[in-house]
């Protein structure tokens, strides 16, 4: 796709949404040989749709929050069903305009915006009340993230920006994990049990575990199968889709040796118990990512739509 912005999956079939709209919002449906079935047209007119959601009933949300000009008084999701049938939900910052280009979807079905911050750290936002089609509800700001710059190849800056500019989101389908990714990283966050209301915000504190996702010249889409599976992929028709195998279980602690050694022999002194690492649990998977990268099939769309500024 020229201008992928947004992709998720259901295990069967992907469904993917371009940052130009060209007045009409439309879902490509593809299948998993990244042919298009089928395409949800919606009947609203979004702005700049920057990233897409699914929710486990298969209802999808896009994310129309891009504002590269910082001009727009309210941003919008877009609550799509598989039939088309679409609701619009604008909504507003707290505290001026921000760009925004990675949303999540919590198990109560309650939205989050994380914005693309050129000079700090990402920040989370939640409506602060239930979404309505007739009035902007407004957002709070609930979290925010920073991230180190690293030395992934790749983006479209060709500088340390790349690596710490957030361009997408996405939730495993239990929502045990979420995903943040820059144009040239993926970060997973183990999502903690508890209040499911803020787990988002909760997750996003935490310290992730880095996937590099190298030389993918604009990556914007992120998304999970449903086996956990790490899926990204860059703006460009013909560029492939990445697959991460049993990614989102790098993201889960080891589990706890509960093995006991045997007693040593009589006469024989006790060994003294290992000293404990220093490592973090986060650091150690990080070698079998770099082995688990595959590239699946080659995205095929050439749909070309006119970009909003």
């Amino acid at each position: 796709m020229q201008e992928l912005s947004g992709l998720t999956s259901d295990g069967k079939q992907f469904f993917a949404v371009s940052d130009s709209d060209n007045g009409t919002l439309r879902i490509q449906v593809m299948g998993r040989d990244c042919v298009v079935k089928r395409t949800i047209t919606a009947p609203v007119d979004p702005y700049d749709v920057e990233d897409l959601a699914m929710t486990p009933d298969g209802t999808l949300w896009a994310s129309d929050t891009g504002d590269n000009n910082k001009s727009r008084s309210t941003v919008a999701l877009h609550k799509v069903s598989p039939s088309g049938a679409v609701e619009r939900f604008r909504v507003t910052y707290p505290d001026g305009k921000h760009d925004a280009e990675a949303l999540l979807v919590d198990k109560t079905g309650t939205p989050y915006i994380i914005t693309k911050e050129p000079l700090g750290s990402a920040l989370v936002y939640r409506p602060t009340a239930p979404l309505r089609t007739d009035a902007p509800v407004p957002l709070e700001q609930v979290g925010r993230v920073s991230l180190s710059t690293t030395d992934t190849p790749g983006g479209p800056l060709e500088g340390t920006l790349d690596s710490r500019l957030v361009t997408g989101a996405a939730s495993t389908a239990d929502g045990s994990v979420i995903a943040l990714r820059t144009y040239t990283d993926a970060y997973l966050f183990p999502v903690p049990d508890g209040d499911p209301k803020g787990a988002v915000a909760q997750a996003l504190a935490g310290d992730p575990v880095r996937v590099p996702l190298p030389n993918e010249p604009q990556g914007e889409a992120i998304a999970f199968d449903p086996d956990g599976t790490l899926l990204s992929a860059s703006e460009g028709a013909g560029t492939a889709i990445r697959a991460v195998t049993g990614a989102a279980s790098l993201a889960q602690p080891a589990a706890p040796t509960t093995t006991t050694p045997p007693p040593p022999a009589a006469g024989q002194p006790q060994a003294a118990p290992p000293e404990s690492s220093n490592g973090s649990w986060q650091n150690w998977p990080l070698a079998l990512t770099l082995g688990g990268i595959v590239l699946a099939a080659a995205l095929v769309i050439g749909l070309r739509f006119r970009r909003r500024a």
